[in-house]
């Protein structure tokens, strides 16, 4: 078996619109595509030995154990390698359980297809499954403990935080997006100008000068003071003898921490001698420089959460303890308590395991005990100085016990301090009675409180605290979206995204839209490319100015990855044509129309899918749409279009020379095509094609039919604003034109155009591209000779695999079968052809330059033309 290449799917994709994170791993089986597994000797026996928990895998089935019964029956390696994909991520604590696995049309090599709860895992477990699976074969030993421990290992250096998680999972269950920005704990909720950050627990709305106090442990009990808060005595020391001097003031017992610490560390409590309290300071002066010491007061360690100035939960904290048996050691009794279902490895679960630091050997040695030391029975043994569940510790909820009078005084504090998420630290006998009775005092008050605690306490009621984070965020009413229109097919994507991000700009949008040439902002480029994948998407939903995106969006980025967004307004498929077949599985028209139609699949159930009604698997892909259904189409009398319209449906035609809305028998006629400059007074057809699908999706989003007119007409063509899209250059004597037609289709388009052109001499500029099939580099060189009457071949980019002698072979045998007296002459560099084509032109010549590699192009065009244009005013000025 062979791994030929592995990706993560992060959006919406071809396998699943629902089940955005996927992982695809295209395998080649070899010899093994001739040994089902009832052909494997043993293979049956050794997969249910090393996976027994697989008896709940139903498979095709549909019962329990129906997984082995395909095993059993035989089934294929790929197969089986799914489900290893997906039994060791739930060995490891990431219950997931989407697979596919499809054989390509290439014998022997599968597309497994399986989901995954963290990318980094998932990618691991996708080269895990396979050796697994070789060992199983082979009857080899395997360290499967090894992988699954590694794979616990990688999530808790990648996940998010149970806090941060927690807040997440909530946006979620509301509808709310989310981009995690970068990999620690910072998330964007929301898109655009409605988007929301925050970190941990700390949000975009956290005061950063309450954070400060929160952080300066000093100023904190300084100004809970002078708000007659009841705090612990202390000071912070520094040496020796502020500790001196601070005992004789305050006396024993102490507390000694980190005046910068958190999570309990570097921290010494109950301590009664001279000697503890300088060991304690020592320790604390290796997290901080100054050390807070306090007067121990005796009671219970509790957390009190307030967010937005509201107690949402309170929870009593225990230090992380084992109780005695008078059998077992207290090592042994905490690898027993690690044992404990509820514990795991960071945070994967309630509880965290109880490791033995120096802070357990102090309180053991404190009480002259050792790890090998047997305690009584039912005698509780305290591992940790502090309560952190971090550490050990384990919560208990007490929310519903708080007195009223603590209730208002821990939102009085939070607003003292001005914290909007606000975790505040109690010592006492109980929250029942209010403080100034039970003698408590307030320990710390904490930004960015971890939520573990309340979310899974060890007894008690779980609270949901991320929903008062969310309401504060995003109270009702506020929108936490943008408004998004995707625009796919094979041609016309970007003039068509370029139409509709100019007339949604006009209606006093902020439009951010991606293209095949770059990333815009109102009209400012700000990233130069092929911006067609979902990173781009991300880029411009992570914009705070943008407040409605219009993305187009290719086949490429959604085979790679997916969607960047997961879910549309209006989704517009422009047409579906023969182009990139033969590449990535995508081997017919049917194909092709699947990868494009994830995009209209993913519009929301009230939203649009714009269709090309004169394209049958545009049509075809509507029969599995769940959202509302408009079509468009040159031709007014088409049975698509009839059809729907008598239904009531909403349409945009090509009608007496109008561009039109049909809704059921009602026209609304927007503006004359010959009136609109992107047409070309009416000869490029197919531009007329591209303003109908836009104009039809701004109606349905909402726009005004005069509103649109006007942004049709004040649309004009030109390097500026739609570069590679018929650039015309009027040079005295001839014309050049510049266009991106690269396929089959686009030629034929161009053709179109050109028999509205008058000139004796048309010459054109062309190449062809090494991925694609022998007949589509065929075809290109036949168009071409129809159109023109000399042509300019250059290929020195995009050979993809093959040579430039082979493409150029193809498209001369696309020339020759065509019967007509073409000339023609190889230039393999562009630069060079386009300055050659120049210098051919004669009087009335018509050039066009069918570039990929834009820019250059119309640099160089520009360039001549400024010239010529210097030497006229010149000459003006002689005369």
């Amino acid at each position: 078996m062979k791994i030929l290449s592995v990706q993560a799917l992060r959006g919406p994709n071809l396998w699943s619109v629902n089940r955005k994170k996927l992982i695809q791993m295209r395998l080649d089986l070899e010899e093994l595509e001739n040994f089902p597994t009832n052909k494997i000797d043993g293979f049956s026996t050794r997969i249910r030995e090393m996976f027994p928990t697989m008896i709940e895998h139903r498979c095709s089935e549909g019962v329990e154990g129906g997984f082995f019964m395909r095993i059993d029956r035989g089934t294929w390696m790929g197969h089986v390698i799914e489900h290893i994909a997906l039994e060791i991520q739930t060995l490891a604590g990431m219950e997931t359980g989407f697979g596919r696995t499809r054989e390509t049309k290439t014998a022997g090599i599968y597309n497994v297809v399986f989901s995954y709860v963290e990318e980094k895992v998932g990618l691991f477990a996708a080269e895990s499954s396979v050796a697994i699976a070789q060992a199983l074969i082979d009857g080899t030993e395997y360290d499967l403990q090894g992988d699954i421990k590694k794979m616990r290992e990688i999530r808790e250096e990648v996940r998010l935080g149970p806090s941060t998680g927690s807040i997440v999972d909530e946006a979620v269950a509301r509808d709310i997006p989310w981009i995690r920005l970068g990999t620690n704990s910072l998330v964007q909720l929301g898109y655009g100008v409605n988007q929301i950050r925050f970190q941990a627990t700390m949000t975009c709305k956290t005061s950063s000068i309450a954070v400060d106090i929160a952080c300066n442990k000093e100023e904190t009990k300084r100004m809970l003071n002078n708000a007659s808060i009841p705090v612990a005595l202390g000071d912070i020391c520094i040496d020796e003898e502020g500790l001196k001097a601070t005992i004789k003031r305050i006396g024993y017992p102490l507390v000694l921490k980190p005046l910068d610490g958190n999570h309990g560390k570097g921290a010494s409590i109950n301590v009664n001698n001279y000697e503890d309290a300088l060991a304690g300071l020592m320790h604390a002066k290796n997290y901080s420089r100054k050390v807070i010491v306090e007067r121990f007061i005796t009671g219970y360690d509790f957390r009190v959460l307030v967010i937005d100035n509201k107690v949402v939960a309170a929870a009593q904290r225990v230090p992380a303890n084992v109780v005695g048996d008078g059998k077992h050691s207290i090592q042994e009794l905490i690898d027993i308590e690690n044992l404990n279902p509820k514990r795991g490895y960071g945070h994967e679960n309630v509880l965290t395991e109880i490791a033995v630091d120096r802070d357990t050997m102090d309180l053991l040695a404190k009480k002259n005990y050792t790890l090998e030391t047997k305690p009584g029975k039912d005698e509780v043994v305290y591992l940790k100085s502090t309560a952190n569940l971090s550490t050990g510790g384990t919560s208990i909820d007490v929310t519903d016990m708080m007195h009223p009078e603590n209730v208002f005084l821990s939102e009085r504090i939070s607003r003292v301090i001005g914290l909007d998420v606000c975790g505040i630290d109690i010592m006492a006998p109980n929250l029942t009675q209010p403080l100034k009775e039970s003698g408590g005092v307030i320990l710390e008050v904490n930004a960015a409180p971890g939520f573990r605690m309340h979310l899974a306490p060890s007894e008690g009621l779980p609270r949901n605290v991320a929903a008062p984070v969310i309401d504060m965020l995003y109270p009702p009413g506020k929108p936490s979206r943008i408004p998004i229109i995707a625009v796919t097919g094979t041609n016309g994507k970007t003039t068509t995204t370029r139409m509709l991000a100019h007339m949604v700009k006009s209606q006093g949008y902020k439009v951010g839209f991606t293209t095949s040439d770059g990333i815009y902002v109102q009209n400012h480029m700000l990233e130069k490319g092929d911006t067609t994948g979902p990173l781009s998407t991300e880029y411009i939903l992570k914009d705070p100015t943008v407040d409605f995106a219009v993305l187009e969006t290719a086949r490429g980025g959604i085979l790679r990855s997916g969607l960047g967004f997961s879910r549309c307004d209006i989704g517009v498929i422009t047409n579906i044509q023969e182009d990139h077949l033969g590449i990535s599985d995508i081997e017919t028209l049917d194909d092709l129309a699947r990868v494009k139609a994830v995009v209209v699949r993913s519009v929301k159930k009230d939203g649009w899918a714009v269709l090309n009604a004169e394209s049958p698997h545009c049509v075809k892909i509507a029969d599995d749409l769940s959202c509302n259904i408009a079509y468009f189409s040159m031709d007014e009398n088409h049975p698509v279009i009839i059809r729907h319209c008598k239904k009531g449906g909403v349409a945009a035609i090509y009608e007496n020379g109008f561009i039109t809305i049909k809704k059921g028998d009602w026209k609304i006629r927007v503006e004359k095509a010959t009136h609109i400059p992107l047409t070309m007074a009416g000869k490029a057809k197919f531009m007329i094609a591209n303003v109908l699908a836009a104009t039809l999706a701004g109606f349905l989003y909402g726009f005004k039919t005069d509103e649109m007119k006007l942004a049709l007409g004040t649309f004009i063509p030109s390097a500026a604003l739609t570069p590679g899209r018929m650039n015309i250059f009027n040079f005295r004597n001839f014309k050049v034109m510049i266009d991106f037609a690269h396929n089959k289709a686009g030629y034929l388009a161009i053709e179109d155009f050109l028999t509205s052109i008058e000139s004796a001499h048309k010459v054109g500029i062309i190449a062809g591209v090494g991925d694609r099939r022998d007949e589509d580099i065929r075809d290109i060189g036949q168009i071409a000779a129809r159109m023109f009457d000399h042509i300019i071949i250059r290929q020195e980019k995009y050979l993809r695999g093959r040579t430039e002698e082979e493409i150029i072979s193809l498209i001369l045998e696309g020339v020759a079968s065509v019967d007509k007296n073409v000339t023609y002459e190889i230039v393999p560099k562009e630069i060079e052809a386009i300055k050659h084509a120049i210098s051919l032109a004669r009087e009335g010549s018509f050039i066009v330059a069918l570039s990929d590699v834009i820019t250059n192009a119309i640099d160089i065009v520009q360039e001549y033309l400024d010239r010529e244009i210097e030497m006229e005013e010149a000459e003006s000025v002689k005369a």
